[in-house]
């Protein structure tokens, strides 16, 4: 099956008929849409960070505009600002609302649709909606350490706002404040750094009442910031973990509440309840792993939430838990507060993740979104006893959804889709029906040359099938020969769907004159839990030859003149031990922010229940035959179990340190480049380094480069544009010259 770039029939707008405030000035910094000229029918990196990024849609409370942002990005000024659009339900042309110089994010609408709410320079800020317009800006908050994100309750008389506060990570002045200029970090325990910053700081939510001036304090819904935990949960904090009831009583919330090492060894968050009126708090969830983005049903009656079952697998099935809610029983020992009963699994019969949860207007339904046989789709459940499960997307679409927005009253869905071929855009769908919203980079896609994608379903050494997606340059010709790129993802969960990338763009890769190859190896997620899980534990088996099955097949082919495998994290993991055991299949080798010694990462890296899972370090129960669980048996270190860590006696862990990468260097013979992130704190920047040293010591063709200021992501865009020429330069260099 073979699609074409831009097969949906579209009509083309030009971001120059945008519909502006003729009046409105553009601010000192502003940066608008690009007209970048495309003259050879090529995706460049510099086109690639010309195109505008929408996001974050709301639909208005009358269900007749979109209010949505969109972000610009200069090169030569090292920077982006978002500003704000709408734009009518049945399409047409956007209206701008903002030219500010500095990023507007997190606008929302005022129930009676009259006003939009914002962040700006970390406070909150609200202004009057007319006619298309926004008035006169009226700042809401002035909290010390910013506003970081926030949730209206549905009548907007109160707000939930997201702010940080001191962790127990000491600095100098703490014991000192002579010492205000000194830098340093003092701890006594774990999880001190995360992600990209040392974690002196954490994420707390309080409430207050809006109406009454600017708030400049509010209450902590954990009780103070002497309680160390994280509301909303690290490293990426997010406002969907908490939801105001409909009757803007009660706040559900998840939050994992424990600190140091019990912190960096679990994932158990669970759900509770808050009231703001009496300071009360009940747990609704116990034991188990993440639990989630809880939603309320429209009259309250019901509360669903994402969950996952076991603790410390971060890659465990999401599963859509629902349960009944009744406001007059508390069980005894229990602070005031509603009961949540009847709590079920509306997934348990469905093969993949749910994601996105989002309760129809009658309430007697849930829309979600899960990656399902290589694509995103949208689903419907209705939470009775026995759920039905319903997909709302055809199969046989190669564009990833989003979970909706907005439903209308005749049932469309709206909703964001993407593909490999196109970023984000706002778009309509019922009965399969899909009507395109928004058409931001129109103006810059229509000038690339169209190319063709395939999906192949390649037969595995152990007689599986696995879809392997195929990107060919443009204007590809089958006499001819071209190289080839073998993506090695990340992960090591997740899954090549037809999401967009401004990072790893294969659109950009088959432009460059490479078939582009996407094999969904072991582990990746959008196939059932079997599939998904079989890499725990693994990472040194089916995977691999998955990789080489993909490589052998396309290079069989004879327009293909030779094979390089690139990837990042997991991916560069993948390259490392590729490199001591491919034996002539690869012609050249990319790491980003790769993994190379096992034991040195299971020792550096923050998040420590994802090495300690994945190493080999199951569960009691997911023990083979042979292997024993934690108790007695010298896995269990200071009170917790370690059954993944290099000091580990479990057969699994054993086999997965003997096979570290670092370990087959001594094989190493094929050119390769090592990129890494000098802030990245999930695989830390030396992981690079020694890859880089022991290749030079080999006598490999190598080269290393170093961001400083990057985390496990190259996001600035002068550092993203140098990475992506230092990618193809490479490339080049060995599959080509």
């Amino acid at each position: 099956m073979k699609i074409q770039l831009f097969a949906m029939a579209a009509t083309v707008m030009a971001l120059i008929a945008c519909n502006s405030n003729r009046e409105m000035t553009p601010q000192e910094g502003y940066i608008g849409p690009s007209d970048i000229q495309i003259t050879d029918g090529h995706m460049s990196p510099e086109v690639l960070l010309s195109l505008g990024r929408v996001s974050d849609p709301q639909l208005s409370p009358d269900a007749k505009t979109i209010l949505y942002g969109v972000s610009y990005t200069s090169i030569q000024e090292n920077r982006s600002v978002r500003n704000l659009f709408t734009i009518p339900v049945e399409g047409g042309d956007p209206v701008q609302l903002t030219m500010d110089g500095k990023s507007i994010s997190a606008a929302r609408w005022s129930p009676d649709g009259e006003v939009i709410y914002f962040l700006q320079g970390g406070q909150l800020y609200k202004a009057p909606y007319r006619e298309g317009r926004l008035g006169a800006r009226e700042q809401l908050t002035d909290i010390p350490s910013g506003v970081e994100d926030y949730a209206l309750s549905p009548d907007a008389s109160q707000l939930m706002y997201v702010t940080s506060v001191h962790s127990a990570v000491e600095v100098p002045s703490d014991s000192d404040p002579m010492l205000d200029k000194a830098q340093a970090y003092a701890t006594e325990d774990l999880m001190y750094r995360h992600w990209d910053h040392w974690m002196t700081e954490i994420p707390h939510t309080y409430v207050a009442a809006l109406g009454n001036g600017i708030i400049k304090e509010g209450v902590d819904i954990l009780g103070g910031p002497e309680f160390l935990y994280q509301l909303p949960n690290g490293p990426f904090p997010d406002i969907a973990d908490l939801a105001w009831s409909p009757d803007g009583r009660y706040i559900a919330y998840a939050c994992k509440k424990l600190e140091g090492k019990e912190y960096a060894f679990s994932t158990n968050t669970c759900i509770y309840i808050y009231c703001p009126l009496t300071g009360e708090t009940t747990q609704v969830t116990f034991e188990g792993g993440y639990d989630t983005h809880p939603v309320w049903s429209p009259d309250g009656s019901r509360l669903a939430w994402l969950s996952m079952e076991r603790d410390g697998y971060e890659a465990d099935k999401v599963r859509l838990m629902v349960g009944d809610v009744h406001y007059d029983a508390v069980p005894e020992g229990q602070a005031a507060g509603p009961m949540v009963d009847n709590i079920r699994d509306l997934t348990a019969a469905f093969k993949y993740n749910a994601d996105g949860p989002v309760w129809a207007e009658d309430g007697k339904s849930l829309y979600f979104a899960a990656l399902a046989e290589g694509v995103e789709g949208i689903f419907n459940v209705v939470p009775e006893q026995e759920p039905v499960i319903v997909r709302l997307t055809a199969d046989n679409l190669w564009f990833d959804f989003g979970s909706p927005f907005g439903v209308l009253q005749d049932g469309t869905l709206l909703t964001t889709f993407t593909s490999m071929d196109f970023p984000t855009e706002l778009v309509a769908v019922n009965d399969n029906a899909i009507r395109q919203i928004t058409y931001e980079n129109q103006h810059i896609l229509d000038q690339l040359d169209k190319h063709e994608t395939e999906a192949r379903w390649l037969k595995t050494v152990d007689g599986q099938e696995m879809l392997t997606w195929v990107l060919f340059p443009p204007k590809f010709d089958p006499a001819k020969t071209y190289p080839a790129i073998e993506i090695c993802l990340g992960g090591p969960q997740g899954t090549l769907s037809q999401g967009w990338s401004y990072r790893w763009n294969y659109l950009m890769m088959c432009h460059q004159g490479y078939v582009v190859v996407l094999p969904n190896r072991r582990g990746t997620t959008a196939f059932g839990q079997p599939w998904c899980e079989q890499i725990s534990g693994d990472y040194v088996g089916l995977n691999m030859q998955d990789y080489l099955t993909a490589a052998r097949n396309i290079k069989a082919e004879p327009y293909v003149s030779g094979v390089a495998a690139c990837g990042a994290s997991y991916g560069g993991f993948s390259v490392y031990y590729l490199a001591g055991i491919h034996k002539d299949v690869y012609d050249c080798f990319i790491a980003h922010a790769g993994i190379f010694n096992e034991e040195h990462m299971y020792m550096t890296t923050e998040e420590m229940w994802f090495p300690n899972w994945d190493n080999g370090g199951l569960h009691e129960y997911a023990y083979e035959e042979g292997e024993t669980g934690p108790g007695g048996d010298g896995i269990t270190f200071g009170g917790i179990k370690q059954g993944g860590s290099p000091w580990s006696n479990l057969p699994k862990a054993k086999r997965h340190y003997d096979n570290s990468p670092h370990k087959l260097v001594r094989n190493w013979n094929t050119p390769i480049l090592c990129m890494h992130g000098g802030m990245d704190f999930r695989v830390p920047v030396d992981e690079g380094m020694a890859a880089f040293n022991a290749a030079q010591m080999m006598g490999v063709p190598s080269k290393l480069i170093v961001f400083p200021g990057e985390n496990h992501w190259i996001l600035k865009p002068q550092n993203a544009l140098y990475w992506h020429r230092s990618y193809f330069d490479w490339l080049d260099r060995w599959m080509k010259d």
